[in-house]
């Protein structure tokens, strides 16, 4: 083969001149950005989980004469949320000064040295302000608070009062899981979950488990040697759950992955009948389908076993300052100021993700937008809530827990000891997820 001609000029090979040519303009406009900082007041980047708007408004407002809160989009699944956080956390990247955290990451970027501590004054103003003790304790990690709890969410059941009405069910008292599917299959209707293989599963296994008695994990302190009770005759109340389910008329074509969003849907379908889902679906409907809005009605989580008090969902949102923010302390003060009642029922008014406390409760614009039972049913929820296991290792149990009990129609009595002896594995290093 001929050599090939070559128009390169003599001298510096081209990488050499690039690289030069990039440092001489990273050195640029690092000096201009120093001068910029220099001569401003100091900005704030507050990475948000999507939603209409609410952080954005409280961003705002909590933005003073000594500094700007802005925020920045992070990426609608929640996974995806860690992902990008803790790769940029973990080469301390300086420019991620607060972050909105849910809470099964919180343990885990706590433990990593990502989240500064709440200082004690903020401690005890979200103390008087009388956030839920589940908040706090999904918002602290070895005894102490690393994030500022912000919004807490919770599941009720929903029900469709014109479906409800053909049937013998009794709303007013508490009702189960058997209940609610043999009732929807015996009345062609169809029954709203979220089953699909991502952490709205994991949510709904793990409250299974806790309204039957049980937990997932014991000892979480105890890190990577934490003891897995997934192999429990709860965990075998939660898989017969799903299994009769999956097995019967109630069933959703799109069960398999059903999320909060398709619940909604098959909710506000022909075949409607009950749902379970978080407190914004209330206003799902308002402006798409005003029937459907006016034929909602609400009760207590199902019980997992008769008799056995529920524990609905726990879900949510703390807000948590990098350890690495060049601004640290301006920013732990911007958090306690995003957290403030007011500010946490300005985010519930435009999302519906309802106050991490009973003071943000009481903003104005709630008691128009929620009836007082209604209002009333959520606080007792949270308070009522089954967290999900507070571990550095909850993303790794998770995506055990997902890969062993999907899809839902594969679930039956040996999955619990099958899924425990996975997950087993996968923390001891001896499986892949």
């Amino acid at each position: 083969m001929a050599p090939r001609s070559s128009t390169r000029p003599r001298g510096r090979p081209r990488s050499r001149r690039i690289a030069g040519s990039v440092a001489s303009l990273a050195l640029a406009s690092s000096l201009l950005a120093a001068c910029s900082g220099d001569s401003g007041k100091p900005e704030l980047v507050w990475y948000i989980n999507p939603d209409a708007g609410g952080q954005a408004a409280v961003a705002e407002k909590c933005s003073t004469d000594e500094y700007t809160v802005t925020t920045q989009v992070l990426p609608q699944d929640a996974s995806q949320q860690r992902i990008q956080l803790s790769r940029r956390l973990a080469a301390e990247d300086p420019s991620i000064d607060l972050m909105s955290l849910d809470p099964p990451f919180t343990a885990e970027f706590a433990d990593a040295g990502f989240l500064a501590d709440v200082p004690q004054d903020a401690r005890a103003q979200l103390e008087e302000q009388g956030t839920f003790q589940g908040a706090m304790d999904a918002a602290t990690w070895e005894d102490k608070l690393v994030v500022f709890p912000f919004w807490s969410n919770t599941q009720v059941l929903w029900y469709r009062k014109s479906f409800v009405d053909k049937t013998d069910l009794d709303m007013s008292q508490p009702v189960t899981w058997d209940q609610i599917i043999q009732t929807a299959a015996d009345n062609g209707g169809k029954l709203g979950v979220q089953a699909n293989k991502y952490e709205g599963y994991s949510v709904w296994i793990n409250a299974l488990v806790s309204g039957a008695g049980g937990q997932l994990v014991e000892n979480a302190d105890k890190g990577v040697d934490l003891d897995l009770t997934i192999d429990s005759a709860q965990g075998e109340d939660a898989a017969k759950v799903i299994e009769d389910l999956a097995s019967s008329e109630a069933a959703p074509a799109d069960l398999s992955v059903s999320n909060e969003g398709t619940a909604g849907s098959t909710f506000g379908g022909d075949a409607g009948s009950f749902m379970v889902n978080w407190t914004y679906i209330f206003h799902n409907y308002d402006e798409t389908d005003p029937d459907v809005a006016d034929d909602i009605g609400y009760t207590r989580y199902p019980q997992t076993v008769e008799g056995e008090e529920s524990r609905p969902p726990y879900g949510g949102i703390g807000i948590g300052v990098s350890a690495f923010s060049d601004n640290k302390d301006l920013a732990l003060e911007a958090a306690a100021c995003l957290v403030e009642p007011e500010n946490q029922g300005i985010n519930a008014e435009m999302t519906g993700n309802m106050p991490a406390s009973t003071a943000g409760y009481d903003y104005p614009a709630l008691a128009e937008l929620y009836p007082d039972d209604l209002r009333q049913l959520f606080q007792e929820s949270v308070d009522a809530a089954a967290p999900r296991s507070v571990t550095p290792y909850w993303s790794d149990i998770s995506s055990s827990l997902q890969s062993t009990w999907h899809p839902p129609a594969s679930v039956n009595q040996d999955t619990p000891p099958e899924s425990q002896d996975f997950t087993q594995q996968v923390l001891e290093g001896g499986r892949l997820l």
